[in-house]
């Protein structure tokens, strides 16, 4: 059932390249964990944000790519909800792909509010994929992503390949270390260049994303 007077609004927002195998049956199955939270009987039901100017919950089958930009009012219970879909989500994934999840404090006024109360918002960076190695990618050009653009602040583009070899060396240490005996997928690469794909860690309060 709807939750009313919930201390947080939840915003859930990423792209997830699926299978072409996969149905919308799979689909509404792994996102159930969600819908089923927003208190709907159905992905169709449950699909609309809180926000009308969000998109909600959709999957574009021209690329076959589930697209998630959706708010929900609810409590820190919702993170087993986003666990529960993370895990079924890895069955479907074609490729590694990060969603974002921002916990708005609904009680905290930053203008009005006691200087001294903290606000209670949250960031989560979540990772999907066909497999550990799918996921690491990902990882990796995040991670590259927010520390090329912190460094480019006093350096050069052209003076970091340095640190970007150094990521990619961690991340091949991390996936040899995962494998050992077990044959589970290519390393995590560069992707030519010192730039990545996804998004950044920050703190603060976080805009929402609109498509």
């Amino acid at each position: 059932m709807p939750r009313y007077n919930a201390p947080f609004e939840i915003h859930v927002h990423g792209d997830v390249p699926l299978r072409p195998d996969v149905s919308f049956d799979q689909i509404q199955e792994a996102l159930k964990p969600l819908w089923k939270y927003a208190g709907a009987k159905s992905l169709a039901d449950g699909a609309t944000s809180t926000y009308e100017e969000e998109p909600g919950i959709r999957f574009e089958q021209k690329d076959h790519t589930l697209q998630i930009c959706w708010t929900v009012p609810g409590d820190e219970d919702f993170r087993q909800a986003l666990d529960e879909m993370c895990m079924a989500l890895n069955e479907l994934a074609d490729r590694g792909a990060a969603i974002e999840v921002t916990f708005y404090d609904t009680d905290f006024d930053e203008e009005e509010g006691d200087p001294d109360e903290e606000s209670r918002d949250d960031f989560l960076m979540l990772f999907v994929g066909p497999n550990p190695a799918a996921i690491m990618q990902v990882q990796r050009d995040l991670l590259v992503e927010d520390v090329v653009n912190l460094m480019e602040r006093h350096f050069d583009g052209a003076e970091l390949g340095g640190v970007v070899s150094e990521i990619d060396r961690l991340f091949s240490d991390r996936f040899d270390a995962l494998v050992n005996s077990l044959e589970i997928g290519k390393r995590p690469r560069g992707t030519g260049g010192t730039g990545g794909s996804g998004g950044g860690h920050g703190g603060g309060r976080r805009p929402r994303h609109l498509h």
